[in-house]
């Protein structure tokens, strides 16, 4: 495959999730921002089919969204829409409206093939994947990487048996959005040429472990095989990726990671013929401060792009703004808060993975009615020199959305009748937290 057979994410790319389709002007004003620094980075629009779910959006209002944005600041650069998270059991929602997908395909890895196919086929899988790459057994050294790898047959069966059902669904997902969404490649010709009209990722975030080098290497060898002209990879990064909050882990462990699968890629791409713009993409990435430092210096250090996933915390500045507004903007926020507080195991279980919250320091709903619009927002605003911010009342507050959603349109008016301030607070959030010091200082 060549880069000219399918359509090209640039070397920086930013996910900006947006919970209820109302900031994609203000997110991609802090976008612009970048480029009038003179950094490209291409917005991508993203959301799952579950924030879809909850809060009764379509994949439609998503790319409405972006195209409404794209026309108003006339952004002439490319853009694209994430069906972020999907699996063959949800993708057709987004075929018509996205040109990004990022195949979830994690609960897949580990399982044991023989159980989802039948065991002469995956044990046939495994074995000719084995002989295929058996060359690589022995030492094998990789630009970048201080650490020579010893490769044994056993080792690359024994990833083979973790990694290749997962990979190959991840190939069905692939070839089902193609043979919907995939153009003829030349006019006239028949459906077995069709070229992918749309962004790759294969996610394998959400995990127990992290993949090692050699494993990814393997990964990306099976991708290969499989034809996904993957742009981006979600790999599993140690330490814990909590929603909205900095990362919780050992940042010097994090960045000896990051290196090695950012020099993986390199070799990869050229070892495989994978897409050569095939990047790292980093999921719940947003609020990751602590590791913005290594990540910064490490893209420079390659020369290498990035493709880092935002949703919540554009949410959470929404909360912000209306905080900051008073009146019936600071109700409502109080209101979202009470709310979770009362709804709370309900709101953490689907993420109870990614948050750790410590209930003991959370304010009572009472104490919370008091606060004028400043303190709600000092509280909740990720500034951990502020003395009033609470990592805990910001952790419970991401997860509540859907208290939001469930005031209908008493939640999106005030969207609109606050639109300025909250504009001010999202772009900010995003230029001056995250752009700024993942690409620029």
């Amino acid at each position: 495959m060549t880069e000219n057979e399918f359509m090209i994410l640039g070397k920086y790319s930013f996910g900006i999730g947006d919970r209820f389709c109302h900031q994609g002007k203000p997110q991609l004003a802090a976008l612009i921002k970048a480029k009038e620094q003179g950094l490209d980075i291409t917005p991508v629009w993203n959301k799952s089919h579950r924030e879809h779910t909850i809060i009764g959006t379509s994949p439609a209002d998503t790319r409405k969204e972006a195209d409404d944005a794209v026309a108003a600041y006339g952004w002439d650069g490319s853009y694209f829409v994430d069906a972020d998270h999907i699996g063959l059991n949800n993708v057709d929602g987004f075929i018509e409206s996205s040109d990004f997908f990022t195949l979830d395909v994690a609960d897949y890895i580990g399982k044991a093939p023989a159980v989802l196919l039948r065991k002469n086929e995956a044990a046939g899988d495994v074995n000719s994947f084995v002989q295929k790459y058996k060359k690589y057994i022995g030492s094998l050294a990789i630009d970048g990487i201080d650490e020579t790898f010893n490769i044994s047959e056993e080792q690359i069966k024994t990833i083979a048996d973790k990694f290749i059902l997962a990979v190959k669904q991840a190939g069905k997902i692939y070839r089902h959005i193609v043979a919907v969404k995939g153009a003829p490649a030349k006019p006239g010709s028949d459906r077995t040429s069709l070229r992918p009209d749309f962004i790759t990722e294969v996610s394998m975030d959400e995990t127990d472990q992290p993949q090692t080098p050699v494993e990814m290497f393997f990964i990306l060898a099976a991708i290969a095989d499989e034809g996904i002209p993957a742009q981006t990879i979600a790999p599993k990064f140690t330490g814990r990726f909590n929603k909205g909050v900095d990362y919780v882990g050992n940042v010097r462990g994090f960045a000896k990671e990051f290196e090695e699968d950012v020099a993986v890629l390199a070799f990869a791409i050229k070892e495989f013929g994978l897409p050569g713009n095939l990047k790292l993409s980093i999921h719940s990435a947003s609020d990751k401060f602590s590791i913005y430092g290594p990540i910064a210096r490490a893209l420079k250090k390659f020369d290498a792009g990035l493709h880092i996933k935002t949703a919540g915390t554009t949410w959470l500045e929404e909360l912000i703004g209306l905080a900051m507004a008073g009146g019936d903007g600071l109700s409502i926020a109080k209101e979202v808060y009470a709310g979770a507080l009362s709804r709370m195991d309900e709101l953490c279980g689907p993420y109870e993975t990614v948050i750790d919250i410590d209930r003991a320091k959370l304010p009572i709903a009472q104490e919370v009615n008091k606060w004028d619009g400043e303190r709600f927002a000092s509280v909740l605003r990720h500034d951990q020199s502020c003395e009033h911010y609470n990592i805990n009342f910001r952790q419970l507050l991401h997860v509540a959305y859907k208290i939001a959603a469930e005031m209908g349109t008493r939640f999106s008016d005030a969207l609109d009748k606050y639109e300025d301030i909250i504009a001010e607070n999202v772009t900010e959030n995003i230029y001056e937290r995250h752009i700024r010091p993942l690409f620029i200082e």
